[in-house]
């Protein structure tokens, strides 16, 4: 089954996106399973995993009941208060929701680098683990060496990295040795994985196939087809490409590999990550 492992849906009028502003005209406006459906079945997606984009309780919610009466959605990953003394029953009390998978706190957005590195996140990590649920790191290669402690320090929770660590694709080649050095470093580590998304988003206006060429390349040089899921970060990726042509340029990018390794890389992978 062929699996968008990153997508989101939003309604502006919520109030609790607080980097959704008015400014970002072609994102500001409610996005749901309608709009992200001919586009799916255009590009061959069965199923999602839908990823929070707003730090709160009640965003987490709100996907779940959208998740509830689309059956194209086949997880969810949300947001919980991970340092508050509550966070363990709310994991519990979300884990008997069907389609919740996971959390996601907003690490890119955080003003402390070493956040994720906090002992006082083992209670809810813990109850994570407990619950066969995972954890989506948002972070970029600054993060790294926190987030090496994090992932060390929790071998068996089922980490993966979206939008492969943001690589500063726009600013060139020479930005790119610090972001690959991280991607290996990320790599070396047993229990996380990395999803391939958001690349476009990184990337200049005009792109091309060969301007994320080397990007791909060294992820899946790193993480192997077995430890890469294809993401399509929609609606974000439409501030610079499009579902359709993103899929089509990932496809391309990853033509080297096997049937059955391609066919992980676009769903397989997600499906046993994320228990879908």
């Amino acid at each position: 089954m062929a699996i968008d492992a990153h997508q989101h849906y939003w309604d502006p009028a919520r109030g609790d996106y607080e980097w959704l502003t008015p400014e970002l005209k072609l994102l500001y406006r409610p996005f749901g399973p309608a709009d992200l459906k001919p586009l799916r079945e255009r590009a061959g997606i069965e199923r999602t995993v839908l990823v929070q984009a707003a730090p709160t309780l009640d965003e987490t919610r709100y996907l779940l009941d959208v998740a509830r009466h689309e059956p194209s959605i086949a997880g969810v990953v949300g947001w919980v208060p991970l340092l508050l003394p509550t966070a363990p029953a709310l994991i519990e009390a979300l884990a008997h929701e069907p389609k919740f998978k996971g959390v996601r706190p907003m690490l890119q957005d955080l003003p402390d680098d070493s956040w994720i590195a906090n002992p006082d996140l083992a209670p809810a990590i813990e109850a994570l683990i407990a619950h066969d649920l995972t954890f989506d790191a948002l972070i970029y290669a600054r993060h790294v060496e926190h987030f090496d402690t994090f992932a060390t320090r929790f071998p068996a929770l089922r980490i993966v990295v979206d939008h492969g660590a943001k690589p500063p694709i726009r600013y060139g080649r020479a930005s790119y040795a610090g972001w690959a050095d991280a991607i290996t470093r990320l790599a070396a580590l047993p229990n996380v994985q990395c999803k391939l998304s958001g690349l476009v988003t990184e990337a200049s206006l005009g792109w091309t196939e060969d301007s994320l060429r080397p990007y791909v390349e060294h992820l899946l040089k790193s993480f192997g087809p077995a430890r890469l899921m294809w993401g399509s970060d929609w609606p974000v990726l439409d501030l610079n490409g499009d579902y359709l042509l993103w899929h089509s340029v990932a496809t391309t990018l990853l033509a080297s590999l096997s049937d059955d390794e391609r066919e992980a890389v676009f769903g397989g992978n997600a499906t046993a990550f994320y228990r879908l």
